[in-house]
């Protein structure tokens, strides 16, 4: 006799649960995006994992930031969502701290040293006839 097993949801979550990246890894998540009538397109987002929070279990988050047009941008993934294609570890780092949170603010500090060290440019003054 055939056992018949319920399947709660579209995700491979054995799969995902044994994911290896921690804080500090650079990931690449594939997110399906909704078009017009059903139809979905796959869009990349690569970035530093900055925290894993709430383990293995279903509320399973983690959060990425990446510098885009040199605004820092984050977005935080549920682990076990089906909007999710795969998840790709990129480079593996050795972190010291489970959660990089001060990667925001010396980010901002990178940027103004920078704008301090730079040279102001002449502006062209263009004359309309």
């Amino acid at each position: 006799m055939a056992v018949n097993t319920i399947k709660f949801s579209p995700v491979d979550i054995e799969a995902r649960k044994k994911l290896d990246f921690r804080a500090g890894d650079t990931v690449r998540v594939w997110s399906r995006i909704p078009e017009e009538k059903g139809k979905f397109r796959l869009q990349a987002f690569e970035g530093t994992v900055l925290a894993r929070k709430h383990g293995a279990e279903s509320g399973a988050t983690f959060t990425v930031r990446k510098i885009a047009s040199g605004v820092g941008v984050e977005r935080i993934f549920p682990l076990y969502s089906p909007m999710l294609d795969k998840v790709e570890v990129v480079r593996k780092a050795r972190a010291r701290r489970s959660k990089l949170y001060y990667i925001r603010t010396k980010a901002v500090k990178d940027v103004r040293r920078k704008m301090r060290s730079s040279t102001p440019v002449e502006e062209e003054v263009v004359e309309a006839k």
